[in-house]
């Protein structure tokens, strides 16, 4: 049994516009993951002993207390600052995400990280992807637990990732 190849006829939509040559598309995806990690990927190297980054959750504490990715520490991204990065161990990656992709706050954190001279990354799908792929939960644990963990257990409601 042999396969022919056979010429398209028509078009489609997906061709409309041609795909890259593969050298061009070999360069656009490196770069992409270099600006990027999924959450499956974080839990793995998380969940194996890997200290060469730190995942970040940049929502307000509020939202992290309810309810964050195991492993995560909390510094909002309107918080970042010299200062407060300086808190944080030398010489890791840091790894960022906030409440998904309708969401910028962690487009917003990783620029601040990087500008203060931090390599990071950006965890795509943020705290929804990390629920749609059935990744374990923590509540709690934050980095300075004030007031804003009383007032997540008070509320019901869905906290506000506040970006």
């Amino acid at each position: 049994m042999s396969i022919v190849a056979t010429l398209a006829t028509h078009t489609s939509d997906v061709l409309a516009t041609p795909a890259a040559p593969a050298a061009l598309a070999t360069a656009h995806f490196a770069a992409k993951l270099a600006f990027e990690t999924d959450c499956s990927d974080v839990f793995s190297a998380l969940s194996t002993g890997a200290d060469d980054f730190i995942l970040l959750d940049v929502r307000s504490e509020a939202a992290f207390l309810q309810q964050h990715a195991k492993g995560a520490k909390n510094l909002p991204h309107r918080q970042i600052s010299a200062e407060r990065m300086a808190l944080f161990p030398t010489g890791k990656t840091f790894v960022v995400y906030c409440a998904g992709p309708h969401c910028n706050g962690a487009d917003q954190a990783a620029y601040k990280i990087a500008k203060l001279g931090y390599p990071v990354k950006l965890m795509i799908g943020g705290i929804t992807g990390w629920a749609d792929e059935g990744l374990p939960f923590a509540q709690g644990e934050n980095m300075v637990a004030p007031a804003a963990a009383e007032q997540a257990k008070q509320k019901e409601t869905q906290i506000s990732c506040s970006c």
